[in-house]
């Protein structure tokens, strides 16, 4: 393989340009299941920002690293999502670069939507919460039969950020609530039929994919999406189990409502959905639901800058000692006792206010940390 090295200030993502046109973009922190930290961030901005106009650079392709018994391999996790640790901390220290973290990050959502080059996502192994918005605004969405992918936000009191709201809402009937409220775990050819894969590859193939992409002299960058798009499989089963239900019951008007007659149904599916959705923090329900729905009618310019008004009230609101961000976070990494104290501790205790105080944005237009990014 012939390739060159680009300059990278972390070693935690390993980039090179190869002679024949492509650019390779490889996360290095397999230990972590290649969670974002704010160094992992701003090394693949520049990254992509280099690359962008670079006519020498055709396409772009990203992968993870994965652990093997013994070492690691460069397939087996794509990305479990950021680096959940450093926000409990960040934000119980006051530390601004929490804040710094999530502007760049949805920065850097925003350029892959829009990078006006093909943008290939191998989505194998975990692909969660920041995976996501690594691969959401792929032109090409590559899954493997190991590929686990969700936004599981709202179990650690947060909400589907790094562009959920946008791609999410954008899914067929109601399954963007579904997924946002649930945080369901979809296999590869679920995610294929769910809309948010655009084909799978067995991971045996893998190294040899990625080896022709890094070998090939090509002559343009739709040349090689048209290539591997071609070796992709699609699932033989394109529908998701209990999509009429879930479209029934998500497209209900409130939480109150969905969790009351999935409550209520004969069906286990129903009862065992609703049973979850208890488990999650109500405050943060009723936030996501109101995020996908008015996200549904929203340019991407505008959602990423609602996300980022959104993540400085799950810290800041109310102060980083009562967080429902905080507290699941504590709760799920930090304790790791899984009982977190919400608060409300009920869906029908949530007032409306106490929902509509996430959508005020704290900054004049002219202010907002994403006030460069257009629409």
């Amino acid at each position: 393989m012939n390739t060159a090295a680009t300059a990278s200030p972390s070693e935690l993502v390993l980039a090179e340009r190869t002679a024949g046109g492509m650019g390779l973009i490889t996360l290095n922190r397999p230990q972590a299941l290649n969670a974002l930290s704010l160094e992992m961030v701003r090394a693949i901005t520049q990254v992509m920002r280099d690359w962008q106009h670079d006519a020498s650079v055709k396409a772009v392709a990203i992968r993870g690293m994965g652990k093997v018994e013994g070492g690691f391999a460069p397939f087996g996790a794509f990305c479990a999502g950021g680096d959940i640790r450093f926000f409990h901390q960040a934000a119980l220290a006051g530390d601004d670069a929490l804040a710094a973290f999530f502007t760049e990050e949805y920065a850097l959502n925003h350029l892959i939507h829009t990078y006006g080059k093909p943008y290939i996502a191998f989505m194998d192994g975990i692909v969660m919460g920041g995976g996501m918005g690594l691969s959401q605004g792929a032109s090409l969405r590559v899954v493997t039969e190991r590929s686990k992918m969700a936004m599981p936000e709202t179990r650690i009191g947060l909400f589907p950020d790094v562009g959920g709201g946008y791609f999410l809402s954008r899914l067929p009937g109601h399954l963007g609530e579904y997924l946002a409220l649930t945080g369901h775990v979809l296999k590869g050819d679920e995610a294929v039929a769910a809309g948010l894969a655009d084909g799978a590859a067995d991971v045996a193939r893998l190294p040899a994919l990625w080896q022709h992409l890094a070998d090939t002299d090509w002559s343009d960058g739709q040349a090689v999406q048209r290539w591997l798009k071609a070796e992709l499989q699609q699932p033989v089963q394109d529908r998701l189990a209990h999509l009429g239900e879930i479209n029934h019951f998500f497209g209900l008007p409130s939480v109150a409502a969905i969790v009351s007659a999935l409550e209520a149904s004969d069906s286990a599916w129903a009862r065992e959905t609703a049973a979850e959705l208890r488990t999650r923090s109500p405050l943060m329900l009723h936030v996501t639901l109101e995020q996908v729905r008015r996200a549904r009618s929203m340019p991407l310019g505008d959602e990423l800058r609602m996300e980022r008004d959104l993540v400085h009230h799950c810290f800041h609101l109310r102060g980083a000692q009562t967080s429902e961000t905080v507290e699941g976070i504590r709760a799920l990494a930090v304790d790791k006792d899984h009982s977190p104290r919400w608060s409300p501790a009920r869906i029908e205790d949530i007032g409306a206010d106490e929902v509509q105080a996430y959508f005020a944005s704290p900054w004049a237009a002219a202010q907002h940390p994403l006030a460069g990014l257009a629409n």
